[in-house]
C-alpha cells in the first residue's frame, strides 16, 4: 500500500521536475542566445563605428593618405621603393575598403563575410602596426589621417582590440540573421563604393571638404609657430664618452673627468626621454631666391599674400601653371605680394622658369610642409597679418 501511494505520489513529480529541468535548459539556452546576439552586436557596431570614421577622414584627404603610404614605403626602402607609384591606387583602394567594410558592417549587409574580410584585414595589420611600434620608420600611422593623431603604440593597442571584436563578431556569427534580400545588399555595397568614390573625387580636383590641419582658413599662422612661455623643453639623457689608453668609457655630466689630461674626450650621445612642447606649425621656412629667410616677411605682411605651393614642379599640372603670370599680374596690379613656393630643386626651378616663361618670383620650402600648407600641386593659400584668409586649388580660380 505505501509503495503504491510512493508511485502515485512519485510519478507526477519526477514528471514535474523533468520539466522543470527542461524548461530551465531551454531558458538558459534562450538567454545564452540573446546574450551572444547582443555581444555580436556591439561588436560589429563598434567595428563599423571605426571603419566608417577611418575611411571618412581619410576619404577627406586621399592625398594625405597618398603621402603617409609613401612616407612608409621610403622608410622600408630597397625594394618598397619601387612601389611609390602605386602609392595613390593604394590609399584610393584602402579608402574605399574601410568604408564599405564600415556600411557593410553598420547596416548588418553580408555581415559574416565582411567579418572573415576584417579578419584577415587585422591579422595582416596588428603584426604589421607592431614592427613599426617597435621600429619606429614613420612617426605617426595616418590610420586616421589628419582627424586623430595616434602614436604608432595606441595604433598597435588600438589594432589589438579591434582584431579582439572581430574575433567576438565571428563567435557570434551564428546569431547573425540577414536583415536585406539578397539583391538589396548588393545595392548597398554598390551604393557605398560609388558614394566614397565620388566624395574622393571631389577632394582630389578641389581641395579637402574639412581641413584638419594648422593651415586651415581662419588660423593666425604665427601665433601657431609661438612657444608659450610655460613650454615644457625635450628632455635628453646626455651622455659622454672618453678614451684612455686607448679604452673608451661612459661618464655622465656629474661624473665626467673634467680636466683630467689622461682621458681624451671622444663623442656626445643624446638621447630623447621626454618630448617636450611642439607648436602646430614647427616647420616653416620660406627662402627666396637669394636664401634669404622671409617666412615672418609674408605671414607678418598687411598687404594680402598670395602663395601658389606647387610640392614638385615635375608634378605640377602644366595646364594650370600656364594660368600663373596672369595670377601674378593681378595680384601686382592690386598692390599684393605674390610668391610661387616650391620644394624642387635650384636646377628643376630654373629649368621650370624657363619653360613656362615664369615672371613671378620662386621661393622654397620643405616639400612635406608645402604638402600639408594645401593638398594641390598646384595650390594657392592667402595670407593677410598672419590669418589664412583662403585656400584652393588652383583649378578653381
Amino acid at each position: 500500500m505505501t509503495i503504491y501511494r510512493l508511485k502515485i505520489y512519485f510519478v507526477p513529480l519526477l514528471f514535474a521536475y523533468a520539466k522543470f529541468l527542461l524548461y530551465f535548459c531551454t531558458r538558459k539556452n534562450i538567454r545564452m542566445k540573446h546574450f551572444k546576439h547582443i555581444l555580436g552586436a556591439v561588436a560589429r557596431t563598434l567595428l563599423a563605428l571605426t571603419f566608417l570614421f577611418s575611411g571618412i577622414v581619410k576619404a577627406v584627404d586621399p592625398l594625405g593618405t597618398t603621402y603617409k603610404i609613401e612616407d612608409y614605403l621610403k622608410a622600408f626602402g630597397g625594394f618598397f621603393t619601387d612601389l611609390l607609384p602605386l602609392a595613390e591606387p593604394a590609399a584610393i583602394a584602402l579608402i574605399t575598403v574601410e568604408f564599405v567594410l564600415g556600411l557593410c558592417l553598420l547596416l548588418n549587409v553580408k555581415t559574416q563575410w565582411t567579418a572573415w574580410i576584417s579578419l584577415a584585414f587585422y591579422l595582416v595589420m596588428t603584426p604589421l602596426t607592431l614592427y613599426i611600434a617597435l621600429n619606429n620608420p614613420v612617426s605617426d600611422c595616418g590610420c586616421f589621417g589628419d582627424a586623430l593623431i595616434l602614436t604608432n603604440w595606441q595604433t598597435f593597442y588600438k589594432n589589438v582590440v579591434l582584431l579582439a571584436l572581430v574575433i567576438i563578431l565571428l563567435a557570434c556569427k551564428k546569431e547573425i540573421r540577414a536583415t536585406w534580400m539578397p539583391w538589396m545588399e548588393g545595392v548597398w555595397i554598390g551604393i557605398a563604393a560609388a558614394a566614397v568614390g565620388g566624395f574622393m573625387a571631389y577632394n582630389l580636383l578641389h581641395l579637402p571638404v574639412w581641413d584638419f590641419r594648422p593651415y586651415k582658413i581662419g588660423n593666425n599662422l604665427p601665433a601657431l609657430m609661438e612657444y608659450p612661455d610655460d613650454a615644457e623643453p625635450d628632455q635628453y639623457d646626455i651622455t659622454f664618452v672618453y678614451a684612455k689608453d686607448g679604452v673608451e668609457q661612459e661618464f655622465t655630466i656629474d661624473n665626467y673627468p673634467k680636466g683630467d689630461s689622461a682621458w681624451t674626450f671622444v663623442r656626445q650621445n643624446s638621447v630623447l626621454v621626454k618630448k617636450g612642447y611642439e607648436p602646430p606649425i614647427h616647420d616653416l621656412e620660406i627662402l627666396d631666391e637669394d636664401y634669404n629667410d622671409i617666412t615672418y616677411d609674408l605671414l607678418e605682411n598687411e598687404l594680402p599674400v598670395t602663395l601658389v605651393v606647387m610640392y614638385d614642379l615635375s608634378k605640377a599640372n602644366r595646364h594650370q601653371v600656364a594660368r600663373l603670370n596672369g595670377l601674378y599680374e593681378q595680384v601686382y596690379t592690386q598692390s599684393g605680394v605674390f610668391y610661387a613656393v616650391t620644394g624642387s630643386s635650384t636646377q628643376d626651378i630654373e629649368q621650370f622658369k624657363i619653360e613656362n616663361n615664369v615672371v613671378y618670383p620662386v621661393a622654397t620650402c620643405d616639400p612635406v610642409t608645402l604638402k600639408t600648407i594645401v593638398r594641390a600641386n598646384p595650390g594657392v593659400i592667402e595670407i593677410q597679418n598672419g590669418i589664412v584668409i583662403n585656400k584652393y586649388n588652383l583649378r578653381n580660380l
